[in-house]
């Protein structure tokens, strides 16, 4: 079965390993996303997040270096994919991913997680698409010039998009970016509910109903994401399957079926976070596991119909009709 992965953070983790000395790429390391996983995992196309993690940077001008930072990380994504010797190929759109995927090979699609580094200049989205990038997370775990984050404070959690924000998703959608809301507020993702002509993505979400962090999507917003057609990626991240920390596949198939159930099975997809997490305890450790997880979810009531779908086909059709 083919697998599209809306979210990783493969290229934080690789760089964050070789600051600290280790030998590590694409094609080997400790993580969870490798050349060699993807293969085992029969990807279709994993989306690549240049995540930049702002806390690194203070005072003056953080959110520019915060913006070099992420120009960085698309660099280094671009050496890791040459790495793969064409087995991995770069991809702009649904017809770049089935034209690679018809030759045998995986492709990826770039993101940006932290929106705030664009610092309220629209020429640096301008410059993400340039760069390649499809898909922009709008924020982190921090206020910044488009919005605010996921909070367990409710009146974070009130506020929505700000002016630069409602610009910003106006622009995706003039350009063809796929709106990622995993991590806004929930009146921003009301915002850009109500103001996106397009389809938007959470792209590495699960259900609030059943594991209570803010991170995660209410019932309401799973209905409304489903209505305006669009889609959810279950989350691997062991605490926003279960308060404990403590996540297996029966756990994450309870999350799979409620969001099927509440959205619709044509809006729920897979978005690992991969090597963005190193917390809890999960019986997925890789993403060449997921055939397993596959095998499990298909003894376990799920139909290959609705599998399909979770596994690519509802990623690949945000994307056509996304991204341009």
């Amino acid at each position: 079965m083919h697998l599209i992965d809306l979210h990783c953070d493969m290229i934080w983790k690789l760089l964050k390993d070789r600051a600290e000395g280790k030998e590590v790429d694409i094609c080997r390391n400790e993580g969870a996303v490798s050349l060699l996983g993807l293969e085992k995992a029969e990807s279709m196309a994993q989306f690549f997040a240049a995540f930049v993690y702002m806390g690194k940077f203070q005072g003056k001008g953080r959110w520019s270096k915060g913006y070099r930072e992420a120009l960085m990380m698309l660099k280094a994504l671009d050496e890791e994919i040459e790495r793969t010797e064409g087995k991995i190929e770069w991809a702009k759109n649904a017809g770049d991913v089935l034209g690679t995927h018809r030759q045998g090979k995986i492709a990826a699609i770039k993101s940006v997680e932290e929106g705030g580094v664009l610092e309220e200049k629209i020429s640096r989205l301008e410059t993400f698409y340039e760069e390649g990038v499809r898909l922009l997370t709008l924020t982190w775990n921090e206020e910044n010039c488009i919005g605010y984050p996921n909070s367990r404070d409710r009146n974070i959690m009130e506020k929505g998009l700000k002016k630069f924000g409602m610009e910003v998703v106006s622009f995706m959608n003039e350009k063809g970016m796929i709106i990622d809301v995993s991590h806004l507020s929930d009146q921003g993702f009301w915002d850009v509910i109500c103001l996106s002509k397009a389809p938007v993505v959470a792209s590495h979400s699960n259900a609030r109903s059943l594991c209570a962090h803010p991170r995660n999507l209410t019932d309401e917003m799973l209905l409304e994401l489903g209505n305006h057609g669009g889609v959810v990626g279950l989350n691997l991240y062991p605490y926003f399957v279960d308060k404990n920390g403590r996540s297996n596949m029966e756990k994450l198939a309870v999350h799979l079926r409620h969001m099927v159930s509440v959205a619709g099975e044509d809006a729920v997809a897979i978005g690992t976070d991969f090597d963005g997490f190193d917390e809890g305890i999960s019986s997925i450790k890789n993403i060449g596991q997921m055939p397993d997880f596959y095998d499990y979810l298909k003894k376990h009531g799920f139909t290959e119909k609705i599998l399909e779908k979770v596994w690519y086909k509802n990623a690949l059709r945000i994307m056509a009709e996304v991204m341009k």
